[in-house]
């Protein structure tokens, strides 16, 4: 079994490998590298500015991974390690000098159109992009991540300690993140800032911002609530002090060192409304058990009246089900929803603050994978309605009803269990459409929108999400298999 699991564990991270290095060669070699300035609003107001908008361009490719670039200063300050004569003025010298060194360094040099001064750029090799990509993604924080020129005597250490910030705590200091390990009254309530996932910078939309703070953040208007800080100062803030992270010296403002105490100054903020990941999960995990709840009591009603009358219409609305495309499907239910029951055909219309924005888009969500679960489950138990061990219920004296339900219900474990993963990944498929349609903020309506806007490094990371969860819903749903049915070996199959 450990072999097996350790097997299927190496095989599911493989999967998650090949997926998302695929995802990433298709968008970088296939998706034309200007694109991305498509729909930039600030791109277009430089086009009058032709240094600034090499500037930016250039940026922006830089941070994408597309290319290195080395703006004139850093340019310069680099060939002076080796030519301490250069400069950055456009004279024939320094041109020659700086040709040969780019030349030698694999590097282009190039001028700005107007002030004639030199920057360089050097294409990075896709293979060496992929590197990098799952290189930095994990991101771990410990004592010495800190460097910090202008606070030489800085303590290292790890501590436990009650914070008057945030409590008891495992407290770092030359981390990143001052609260290594917190709790607090969110689920699930205890939490961590030493593994981070790094998946790029977000361009063009939500530019600048990590790709994990767009689809992981807060969303909607900052959130603020009385915050005592550290020299004992309450005011109303939506600073999220357990996110504290060290600032450094040159950039720390003199206000920020009195509230803290320390260089741990720069914060996130608190927001009233989920992140992308938050809602798509809420969404997702009630999709599946409505799912389950409306489709095994349906089947097993079904299954009961087998060829007669409640089957046939179980299986004429199953039937409609299946042929009705997705779409339409969404589209009707919607339309009933907001016509029939006053629920709000588009989440923005109450927002994430209220629970009736959700209920449309997650009852339809769960609605478009009930189908295969009743289909599945009602085949299973009519299969077994024939097995000798309820020939035997019966001549015990037991009805259909209790038969049903504690006998054959027990062995319908198994397609049930089966069919989990495959309904988790109808979930995640389903919720590109519902939160599109219904304008939910989730991951599932941000997918599209980083396609269309050329985003992507937040396609990449959509992408990585969504494959760990299938991949890793198919690896659950096998032990949960084994679990309920001893008969399955799964040691066998790892052999």
């Amino acid at each position: 079994m450990k072999r097996y699991l350790l097997f299927r564990i190496l095989r599911s991270i493989l999967s998650i490998f090949l997926v998302t290095t695929l995802t990433y060669t298709i968008i970088y070699s296939l998706v034309p590298r200007r694109a991305v300035f498509q729909d930039d609003v600030q791109y277009g107001k430089l086009k009058g500015k032709p240094d600034e908008l090499a500037e930016y361009e250039n940026t922006a490719f830089s941070k994408m991974g597309y290319i290195e670039y080395y703006n004139s200063k850093k340019l310069v300050d680099t060939v002076k390690k080796e030519h301490p004569e250069v400069s950055g003025e456009p004279t024939a010298e320094n041109q020659q000098i700086l040709e040969e060194w780019t030349k030698e360094n694999g590097w282009d040099l190039k001028q700005f159109p107007l002030n004639k001064t030199y920057y360089a750029t050097k294409d990075v090799p896709l293979p060496k992009r992929v590197y990098r990509f799952y290189a930095n993604m994990l991101q771990i924080d410990h004592p010495w991540k800190v460097q910090d020129p202008d606070n030489p005597d800085m303590k290292r250490s790890l501590r436990i300690t009650n914070d008057e910030l945030a409590g008891w705590a495992l407290v770092g200091s030359g981390t990143q993140y001052k609260y290594q390990i917190y709790f607090d009254k969110q689920f699930p309530y205890i939490h961590q800032n030493i593994v981070h996932l790094d998946l790029g910078i977000s361009y063009p939309t939500f530019a600048g911002r990590n790709v994990t703070e767009v689809i992981g953040g807060g969303q909607g208007k900052s959130d603020s609530q009385e915050v005592t800080f550290a020299n004992g100062k309450t005011s109303r803030s939506s600073v999220d002090v357990y996110s504290r992270q060290y600032q450094m010296t040159s950039q720390l403002s003199e206000r920020d060192k009195q509230l803290y105490g320390d260089n741990y100054a720069h914060t996130d903020k608190n927001y009233r409304d989920p992140s992308m990941i938050g809602i798509s999960f809420r969404m997702g995990v009630i999709a599946v058990l409505l799912a389950y709840g409306i489709g095994i009591p349906l089947a097993m009603f079904m299954a009961r009246f087998k060829g007669k009358l409640p089957d046939k219409m179980g299986i004429g609305l199953v039937t409609v089900l299946i042929s009705v495309p997705s779409l339409a499907f969404i589209y009707f239910f919607r339309f009933i929803g907001s016509r029939l029951f006053n629920l709000p055909d588009s989440f923005p219309t109450f927002g994430a603050g209220d629970i009736r924005s959700y209920i449309l888009p997650t009852v339809i969500l769960g609605l478009l994978s009930i189908s295969n679960i009743i289909i599945w489950i009602r085949r299973y138990m009519i299969d077994q309605q024939s097995a000798d061990y309820v020939k035997f219920a019966k001549a015990k004296g037991l009805n259909s009803r209790e038969i049903a339900r504690k006998h054959i219900f027990k062995n319908a474990a198994i397609p049930i269990v089966n069919q989990i993963p495959m309904s988790i990944i109808g979930a995640i498929t389903g919720a590109t459409m519902t939160e599109t349609i219904f304008a939910a903020p989730g991951m599932g309506k941000m997918l599209p929108d980083a396609i269309q806007a050329h985003n992507n490094p937040v396609v990449m990371a959509i992408v990585f999400v969504f494959t760990t969860v299938a991949v890793t819903s198919v690896l659950i749903g096998d032990l949960a298999m084994a679990m309920v049915d001893p008969r399955i070996n799964l040691a066998e199959g790892g052999k």
